[in-house]
């Protein structure tokens, strides 16, 4: 099974590229994990799409039509989705008619600062997810808060409870996307 990590951060030591680091690490046998970088994107604009897709939103969309899933995790800025993983969505979502995201399993976590988490930003996650079609896995959810004393300077994740939050988060999905595939079939 191929999972598509996403994390909705530009920055390098990013605690949110360290949870799918964390999640491809920790990915059980038979998972295997490619990173997207949504920061490679242009911002989103009709007239660009419809004069051809630049090449980086090509291989966006493609790495996202190859995954069986998603894994996104989401940093929260004033209380929503950072703008890049927006973009991202944006452009993956688009044509609506052909969209990698429509029936994509999709699994959403997210670290921040403070005590609050990503509640907010993941709750918006889950319902643009959902706007485009995409499966939004239902449970568990994962908000990592206090993020600074999980991870080390360079973004990795340290804390082997965390660790443990995501290996379960992984599993979960793996069960999530072979359960959804199933009921397609049977369909």
């Amino acid at each position: 099974m191929r999972i598509a990590g996403i994390a909705g951060s530009l920055r390098r030591a990013s605690y949110n590229r360290g949870l799918v680091r964390a999640a491809a690490s920790t990915a059980p046998k038979g998972v295997f994990f490619d990173v997207l970088d949504p920061g490679s994107l242009p911002l989103y604009n009709q007239d660009v799409e419809d004069a051809g897709e630049p090449a980086a939103v090509v291989t966006f969309k493609q790495a996202i039509a190859a995954a069986d899933a998603l894994l996104v995790a989401t940093p929260e800025y004033n209380h929503g989705i950072p703008g890049v993983l927006k973009n991202g969505i944006d452009w993956g979502s688009r044509p609506r008619q052909s969209s990698p995201l429509t029936d994509k399993p999709v699994a959403i976590t997210g670290a921040s600062p403070g005590r609050g988490s990503t509640a907010r930003a993941q709750a918006q996650l889950r319902e643009t997810f959902v706007f485009t079609g995409a499966c939004v896995m239902p449970q568990p959810e994962l908000l990592v808060g206090a993020a600074a004393s999980l991870f080390d300077r360079d973004g990795n994740l340290v804390d082997e409870g965390i660790r443990a939050s995501i290996e379960e988060l992984v599993a979960a999905l793996r069960a999530w996307t072979i359960r959804l595939r199933s009921s397609s079939v049977a369909a």
